[in-house]
């Protein structure tokens, strides 16, 4: 299992104390730090199963920047997203859990990070 996590986001840092407390094996990326690249994402999303629209953080200032609200929300917008998380990881919802069967979590809350746990 692997966490993409902010260190400043309290959600991240609330993530990681329940994993430690259930005793998880797991593997932290700083994904600010160590970058996922354009094919990583597009694997995240495939185990998410969810688009890259949906895991935007679209009230940063670089979202901001480019204009992420007017840009479509289509397949064929697909890759321009993808490209715009890969130069700007900060715009990735976060904290991002893969889980030992193959799939993804937003582990925003308890419950979605015990989902994880329980993959």
């Amino acid at each position: 299992m692997e966490i993409w996590i902010n260190p400043a986001c309290s959600k991240c840092r609330s993530a990681v104390q329940l994993l430690d407390a259930e005793g998880a094996e797991y593997t932290v990326r700083r994904y600010l730090e160590d970058v996922p690249s354009s094919d990583e994402i597009r694997a995240v999303l495939d185990r998410l199963g969810l688009e890259p629209w949906d895991i935007t953080r679209t009230q940063e200032a670089d979202a901001k920047e480019l204009g992420l609200k007017e840009w479509p929300r289509e397949a064929g917008s697909r890759e321009r997203w993808i490209s715009a998380l890969a130069e700007h990881p900060k715009l990735i919802q976060r904290p991002i859990i893969t889980a030992d069967d193959g799939t993804a979590v937003v582990g925003r809350t308890d419950e979605a990070v015990r989902d994880a746990l329980g993959r």
